[in-house]
């Protein structure tokens, strides 16, 4: 049992103890913990101002084109619609339209077709869901396929990096264009009878894997770069003196590792993508009538840039919107991941 002399000893003790200590000392602030990669890098990204605007353009076409039918029903109209034939007052004699400015009015914001007289604006809308929706497929499985290559070049070495670099070698020095034209028809022909129409769908097929097929050459040799820099590491070394099997290797150390170069090669990859598809459909073995599509509305402005140059105003200046923003967010992606690589 505790004696009062001790129990007053022991409160001496805590008085003296309080009077001692500082008064008014705030509490002491926290260490500030370690960022991970991740948030270092999106607090690079977001200090560059010409990235965050690019990232908003980008995003913006993205959301237009994916909302392209909510924004046709609350529009009020249509891309396939032929609105100068149905109203003959929109078009002249020469069915271009009769309106100014190609026919710009509160009732067709952009204007109408001249020959069909089809809204312009939708036109554009569906053209840009077509051309990025297909783009898109494209360039997943260009970057699957670089991966792939590139990391099983790069890690096992020898014959195996000898015969596929040939294979790669090989792919590039094809005259990727002149390909392009000459494939498509044979492989809708594999699908479709020559006496028949060929949906659209499969067209959609075809130019992807065209493209595909002829893109993923580029990411390859950057992924083997950077898994060849990675296979003789410290942590590859303990993970194969561990027993970890070739693919737990290459699935979980080296993928990791080379998400930056393949992300940025990504973003690049893209917007030359959706050009090779308004290329495609430029020259006619893309998506073709009455499809709307990028390419294809720059090969009806061509036919009439004389009688109304109004026409290919507004999908020239949303590609050229689209294209430098995605190249100069890919730019600031880059530096974001990899800062030191711009000195």
């Amino acid at each position: 049992m505790t004696s009062p002399i001790e129990i007053e000893g022991a409160e001496a003790s805590s008085v003296l103890d309080k009077e001692s200590a500082p008064q008014g000392d705030a509490p002491k602030p926290k260490e500030p913990e370690g960022r991970k990669p991740g948030q270092l890098m999106w607090a690079r990204f977001k200090r560059d101002r010409a990235g965050v605007i690019s990232a908003c353009v980008v995003l913006f076409f993205f959301v237009i084109a994916a909302a392209a039918p909510l924004i046709s029903k609350v529009y009020g109209k249509d891309p396939y619609t032929l609105y100068g034939q149905d109203n003959p007052d929109l078009l002249d004699m020469f069915t271009m339209p009769a309106a100014p400015y190609g026919g710009i009015d509160g009732d067709f914001w952009f204007g109408i077709e001249p020959g069909l007289g089809r809204d312009v604006f939708t036109q554009l809308l569906y053209g840009m869901r077509n051309s990025m929706a297909t783009a898109l497929a494209a360039t997943v499985i260009m970057t699957v396929l670089g991966v792939l290559i590139g990391l099983a070049g790069g890690y096992f070495g020898g014959k195996i990096d000898y015969w596929l670099g040939r294979i790669t070698d090989f792919f590039m020095a094809l005259p990727s264009q002149l390909f392009f034209v000459a494939a498509m028809p044979v492989i809708t022909t594999v699908f479709v009878a020559p006496d028949k129409e060929t949906p659209t769908y499969v067209r959609a097929a075809a130019i992807i894997i065209v493209l595909s097929f002829l893109g993923w050459m580029s990411m390859a040799r950057i992924v083997r770069g950077a898994t060849m820099s990675l296979r003789d590491r410290e942590f590859i070394e303990a993970a194969r003196i561990s027993g970890a099997s070739p693919w737990r290797i290459l699935r979980k150390e080296l993928l990791p590792n080379i998400v930056t170069p393949t992300l940025v090669q990504a973003t690049l990859t893209l917007p030359s993508t959706i050009l090779s598809i308004a290329f495609l459909s430029f020259v006619g073995v893309g998506y073709v009538e009455p499809t709307p599509d990028w390419g294809r509305m720059f090969a009806i402005g061509a036919d009439i840039v004389e009688q109304d140059p109004y026409y290919m105003l507004f999908p020239g200046v949303a590609m050229v919107i689209f294209i430098v923003a995605f190249n100069l967010l890919g730019d600031s992606v880059r530096d974001a991941f990899d800062p030191k690589g711009n000195r």
